[in-house]
């Protein structure tokens, strides 16, 4: 029996992270991972369990806003690489994982789900966290002007 139809479903009920941004039908989270301080969910609002379950119009729209998600990791942080996930198995509620990854991460290069390799340095995350305000205010503001101009499911 799926989360949804227990009514149970962790994202239905809870927004899965610190809130930086969110419309009718998708918000942006930040994940709260201290290993991984640039780790963000877009979440779908209502309960869709696959990718395919959405219009393509809706698919291509929140492709879109993970891609710009990536673009702004990317122009504010310079990660070594951005990793992109969605898995579900745990959790089956669409949404996406946009990881910003850097060579000192504890994981690297396993993914985050993997074993853990080393201790992360303190001052390199403190330094991606002292830099998520000026991210989250691009990542607020782009997200905004991409859903009003892509229609009415942002």
């Amino acid at each position: 029996m799926h989360a949804s139809q227990t009514g149970q479903c962790p994202l239905c009920n809870e927004d899965g992270g610190r809130v930086v941004w969110r419309s009718e039908g998708w918000r942006l989270v930040h994940a709260g991972e201290a290993a991984f301080p640039a780790f963000y969910r877009l979440i779908c609002n209502r309960h869709v369990a696959e990718w395919s379950d959405l219009p393509a119009s809706e698919r291509a729209l929140a492709m879109e806003a993970v891609t710009l998600v990536e673009c702004l990791l990317r122009e504010h942080m310079q990660p070594d690489k951005i990793n992109l996930a969605t898995l579900g198995n745990v959790v089956p509620h669409l949404h996406w994982h946009v990881i910003a990854r850097f060579g000192w991460d504890s994981h690297f290069p396993n993914p985050v789900w993997g074993a853990e390799l080393r201790l992360s340095p303190q001052p390199e995350i403190a330094a991606v966290v002292q830099a998520l305000p000026a991210l989250e205010q691009a990542l607020a503001s782009r997200l905004d002007a991409h859903f009003s101009e892509g229609g009415t499911h942002g």
